[in-house]
């Protein structure tokens, strides 16, 4: 049984950090990873499963919302998936907040 505390938000309320990850575990978007749950008034809601060391998120977005996040986002092509060059700076940002905690910590 996974024990990581569970978190429902929406993808605008997300911190940097893990926008960055979802980012590099989802290279061709959100749209196709989508899944539906009941919420505790029974209503369907649409959210994206997503997995960190310390939580375990459920990311709340339509297809239609997970589909212009991707268009939007200069971090990925007219393809939507991400560039290299997107990989290769969020890379960099991750550990740089690695960093940031490691210093947090002393």
């Amino acid at each position: 049984m996974n024990n990581k505390p569970r978190i429902v938000k929406d993808f605008e309320k997300l911190s940097d950090e893990v926008i960055a990850l979802l980012k590099l575990d989802f290279p061709f978007g959100f749209e196709k990873k989508l899944i539906q749950f009941k919420n505790k008034d029974g209503k369907f809601i649409s959210a994206l499963p997503f997995e960190t060391e310390d939580h375990y998120y459920l990311i709340r977005m339509t297809r239609l919302e997970a589909q212009g996040l991707i268009e939007e986002d200069e971090d990925y092509d007219d393809s939507g998936n991400l560039t290299e060059e997107a990989k290769d700076r969020l890379g960099i940002e991750l550990e740089e907040f690695g960093d940031e905690k490691a210093d947090d910590d002393e």
